[in-house]
């Protein structure tokens, strides 16, 4: 009988056409009431009836309506996960280890590329929330006040991460930027150098972390510095391309301080191209420490955040307050770690 309405599915006027609820129950040869309980509420269902319904979806090929089915438990499944880029390899890790134990929660990752325009990523969430996700993870702290507006009045949970601020949204996990910058300018202020250049993409967290360097770097008179903002994607021929702009001043420079690890290996790369020795004639620094940064040569000098094991609490955070369990901390301060290698 399966096969017999499986074919007639597939070939009513020579054209496919999508199972329904109905299609199931008569397959199962149960009805579509049974068959809705079985795939919405199935704790109330016995065993034997949901292995009869599971076998009637897989021979009619039948593709349950999640949101219809969570109207009653206004649950979807669904979380979606915003990112400004996914061919940049700071976020990689985060989002592979979101979309890991979103999955081991039992959630279905949607991922959402938004670039790094405010309204963009407001028109984006607003056709998202359309899709009734469980819940959202947002990427930095800066967004438009309309999306706020929006993602208040549908009362979804909402991460906010890779920041950090007194006031998120709802929940955050992040680490300051800011405070990156001042270490790293603290660092070489400690090494005596007073003669930097900057190669930092435009967006807006790697502007916070180069004007971080640059407030310690202007405590102490004396201190030449000079920068080239790049555009995005901050790949290597941005990074030895920015380099070349620098040198071409005429000036020397103590350092190089660039906004990620990619950009730091572009400027060791031209500096060998024009005969040029990291550390001996300038030290490089970059961001995030990728995984290439130990094994570049030299090793780049870095400053380290905990990528895969912040995703990882993102998604807890998420899951538990979509099921009612207390999050304790909403406001998780991941921290940072300078990574000193040989390029400083």
């Amino acid at each position: 009988m399966v096969n017999t309405l499986n074919n007639k599915i597939n070939t009513q006027k020579g054209r496919s056409r999508t199972a329904t609820l109905e299609d199931v129950a008569q397959a199962a040869g149960l009805s579509p009431m049974t068959v809705s309980r079985a795939l919405n509420n199935p704790k109330v269902v016995r065993p034997a009836t949901i292995a009869r319904v599971m076998e009637a979806v897989n021979s009619t090929g039948y593709i349950p309506n999640m949101l219809a089915g969570g109207l009653a438990t206004r649950r979807t499944k669904l979380i979606a996960v915003v990112v400004p880029q996914i061919n940049n390899n700071m976020f990689v890790d985060t989002v592979q280890a979101i979309s890991d134990q979103l999955a081991a929660r039992g959630y279905h990752m949607l991922l959402c590329i938004v670039g790094y325009e405010p309204e963009d990523e407001t028109d984006i969430v607003a056709t998202l929330l359309s899709r009734r996700p469980d819940g959202i993870v947002l990427t930095g702290i800066h967004h438009t006040s309309e999306l706020k507006r929006i993602i208040l009045n549908a009362n979804v949970p909402v991460v906010e991460i890779w920041d950090l601020t007194p006031t998120p949204i709802d929940m955050l996990i992040g680490f300051s930027h800011e405070k990156v910058g001042n270490a790293i300018g603290d660092y070489f202020l400690g090494k005596g150098f007073t003669r930097f250049g900057f190669i930092c993409a435009s967006d807006r967290r790697a502007m916070v972390r180069k004007n971080g360097a640059i407030s310690v770097l202007r405590t102490l008179a004396g201190h030449d510095i000079k920068e080239v903002i790049v555009s995005r994607p901050a790949n290597m021929e941005v990074g030895r391309h920015a380099l070349r702009q620098l040198l071409a001043t005429g000036e020397r420079f103590d350092a190089i301080i660039c906004s990620s690890d990619t950009l730091a290996q572009g400027a060791i790369m031209e500096a060998e191209a024009q005969g040029l020795s990291v550390p001996d004639d300038f030290s490089v620094i970059g961001f995030a420490d990728l995984n290439f940064a130990a094994h570049n040569r030299p090793a780049i000098t870095t400053v380290s955040v905990e990528k895969w094991d912040l995703g990882i609490r993102a998604a807890d955070m998420l899951a538990d307050k979509i099921e009612g369990i207390a999050v304790e901390e909403p406001i998780v301060d991941m921290g940072y770690r300078l990574v000193i290698r040989e390029s400083a």
